[in-house]
């Protein structure tokens, strides 16, 4: 196999400059509709990116060997060639797609995730706040393993859809011309996807495409200017209790719980998931494409009590 280059390593100092014109850009034209920089909130932001780094590597033993074991079984493979590398890119991002909306609406998935969605600032800072608990991740791609895909080429596919998800990361893009609005994942498209309103909440799960929200009727147009954070926030820039904080809201729950389908409940129930509820984890399942009807709030619903 071909060596791939390490997309997220050779675009750090793309991440550096274009942080640093943002910044400069609140600064010259201050803009009070915005919610531009924060010192501590970026500081946590760059520190839990940080910390992902090293704990991503702990996470990769596992997973490689796993996606060695399998690759390994199936007999089909997928050479790596000019034209086979973005069919690659296009299938990764439809199993991406799947793998960001199941950890918006099961609840065990959701404080992996809920990481990223913890500032209430949204700059590129903001895509710097990555989970150390990536664990969860791995098993929406095997399909791609199991089809001849191999785990180095998956890798690089993975990091530049990462990378292309840092510039989507602002507020000082407006909507691009509707051809790339219709099509592609843009500022404007995540903006919602960070936002804490019913009716933006859980949409927009799109990485590089915004056509999977089209297709399977989770998008939602930015009409509304967008409240970013969490339904509930946390009132904390310690690393290490915005990585672990759901964790904790998930085992006191557990142990408060009197039956066990309580208990199953609220760890693969959706966030918001109440004993008594009729609808489990997924309410999001196939909502409607609008900008009016509210959306479920079980995906940030349910918070625990602000840290100090």
């Amino acid at each position: 196999m071909p060596n791939l280059p390490d997309v997220v390593l050779w675009s750090i100092p793309a991440f550096v400059l274009l942080t640093v014109l943002e910044i400069v850009s609140y600064r010259l034209h201050p803009d009070d509709d915005a919610e531009g920089y924060e010192t501590k909130d970026a500081a946590t932001s760059i520190t839990m990116g940080l910390g992902s780094i090293g704990f991503d590597l702990l996470w990769k033993i596992p997973i490689v060997a796993v996606y060695t074991a399998v690759y390994e079984l199936t007999p089909a493979r997928v050479p790596v060639l000019w034209w086979t590398i973005p069919l690659m890119l296009l299938a990764q991002d439809f199993f991406y797609y799947w793998s960001h909306r199941g950890h918006h609406v099961v609840r065990i998935l959701w404080a992996c995730h809920v990481v990223h969605h913890s500032s209430r600032k949204f700059n590129f800072t903001t895509a710097l706040r990555q989970p150390w608990t990536t664990l969860t991740v791995w098993p929406f791609y095997l399909p791609l393993i199991a089809c001849g895909v191999h785990p180095a080429a998956l890798a690089f596919c993975s990091s530049a859809n990462l990378v292309y998800q840092f510039w989507v990361h602002t507020e000082r893009v407006g909507k691009l011309p509707r051809p790339f609005e219709y099509v592609l994942n843009t500022p404007s498209h995540h903006r919602v996807h960070h936002a804490s309103q019913g009716g933006y909440l859980d949409r927009n799960f799109g990485g590089i495409l915004i056509v999977w929200d089209r297709l399977f009727r989770s998008f939602v147009s930015e009409t509304d200017r967008p409240v970013y954070g969490l339904t509930k926030n946390i009132e904390t820039y310690n690393p290490l209790r915005v990585a672990t904080h759901e964790y904790a809201a998930i085992a006191r729950d557990v142990r408060a719980a009197r039956t066990w389908r309580e208990r199953a409940g609220r760890v693969f129930a959706g966030p918001g998931w109440q004993p008594g509820t009729a609808t489990p984890a997924g309410a999001t399942a196939t909502p409607v494409e609008t900008t009016a009807t509210p959306a479920d709030t079980t995906a940030t619903a349910q918070q625990p009590e602000p840290a100090a």
